[in-house]
C-alpha cells in the first residue's frame, strides 16, 4: 500500500514539476522570452489544441465551399448544373417524341399514304381527343349485372348502413330470460338476461375488445368498440375468453354466464349498447328469445 502511494506521488511530481522554456539571443545569450511550463500544462495545452482544430475543420467542411476541394465531395455548382441538365433533358425527350410523331405523318403525307391538307403540326393530336358527346354511355349487359351483385351484396350487409336501422339484424350475445328491461330514468341502462350458467356469451358484431377484466361491482367486464360507433358491453360473467386489443367477429364467444361482482343476483348477462356515446335500448336492436 505505502509502495503504490509513494509511486503515485513520484508520477504527480514529474507531472507537475516546473520547466523553464527560454529563448536565447545566439550572438550575445540575452534571454528573449521565458516560459515555466510542466508536463501536465504541456499535455492540457495540446489536448486542447487539438479539439479546437477538429471543431474548425468539422465547421469549414460542413458549412463553407472549402469542402468542395476536399476529395470525396461534390461541388454545388454541378449539382446545380446536373439539375438543369435533367430538366432539359425532359424537355428535350418530350419535343423529339412529337417531332418523331409529325415526322412519321410527314413519311406518310410523302408516300400519298394521306392528304397533304390533313397534316397540321398544331393539329396533330387533334384525333386523338375525345368528345364526351359522342360517347355512348348506355350500360353493357355485364355492367348491370355487376350491379345487380353488388346490389344484392348491400341488401344483406349489416355494417354498411346506419345502425339505426339495423334493428334485430345484430347478433344476440345469449338467448334468455328478461329480468329486468332498460330504464334510462333510473339509470339502469342495459337489460338484464337470465340464462344457466357456463352459457356462452358471443359478440354482436364485428368489433375490436376495448376493455376486458375483473371490476369489483360488476366482476368481469368486457367492451367491445364496433362500426358506426356502436359500443356494446357486457357484465357479471363468469369467465372472460377475449383479451383487450383482439378482433372478434360477430357471433363469436367473448365470456360465458356468470355470477360475479357486488351487484349481481344470480346468473345473468348485463348487457348495454352504447350509439354515438349514448346509452339505447337494446331491445330496438336484438331479440333475445
Amino acid at each position: 500500500m505505502a509502495k503504490d502511494k509513494k509511486k503515485r506521488k513520484e508520477i504527480k511530481r514529474k507531472l507537475l514539476h516546473k520547466y523553464r522554456l527560454v529563448i536565447l539571443n545566439e550572438n550575445t545569450f540575452e534571454e528573449k522570452i521565458s516560459f515555466k511550463l510542466s508536463r501536465l500544462n504541456v499535455f492540457v495545452t495540446g489536448t486542447l489544441f487539438i479539439i479546437v482544430l477538429i471543431g474548425l475543420t468539422t465547421l469549414i467542411i460542413a458549412f463553407s465551399p472549402l469542402r468542395e476541394y476536399i476529395p470525396g465531395y461534390s461541388s454545388t455548382r454541378l449539382k446545380r448544373q446536373a439539375t438543369e441538365l435533367t430538366y432539359k433533358t425532359d424537355s428535350l425527350v418530350t419535343v423529339l417524341n412529337y417531332t418523331n410523331r409529325y415526322l412519321d405523318n410527314v413519311r406518310l403525307v410523302l408516300r400519298g399514304d394521306i392528304e397533304n391538307n390533313e397534316v397540321n403540326r398544331d393539329s396533330l393530336f387533334e384525333k386523338y381527343k375525345l368528345d364526351p358527346s359522342t360517347v355512348d354511355l348506355t350500360p353493357i349487359r355485364e355492367d348491370l349485372l355487376l350491379r345487380e351483385e353488388v346490389d344484392l351484396e348491400d341488401k344483406y350487409n349489416l355494417f354498411e348502413r346506419n345502425v339505426e336501422n339495423v334493428g334485430s339484424l345484430l347478433f344476440s350475445p345469449v338467448s334468455g330470460t328478461l329480468s329486468q328491461p332498460f330504464d334510462a330514468e333510473a339509470k339502469h341502462y342495459a337489460v338484464d338476461v337470465v340464462a344457466p350458467k357456463e352459457t356462452p356469451v358471443k359478440s354482436i358484431a364485428d368489433g375490436t375488445v376495448l376493455f376486458s377484466e375483473w371490476t369489483a361491482e360488476t366482476g368481469y367486464v368486457i367492451i367491445i368498440e364496433h362500426r358506426d360507433n356502436l359500443t356494446s358491453v357486457y357484465k357479471h360473467n363468469g369467465s372472460l375468453s377475449k383479451s383487450q386489443g383482439d378482433l372478434v367477429r360477430a357471433g363469436e364467444v367473448i365470456a360465458s354466464i356468470g355470477n360475479t361482482g357486488e351487484l349481481t343476483t344470480g346468473p345473468h348477462l348485463h348487457f348495454e349498447i352504447w350509439n354515438n356515446g349514448k346509452p339505447v335500448n337494446p331491445l330496438n336492436y336484438i331479440d333475445f328469445k
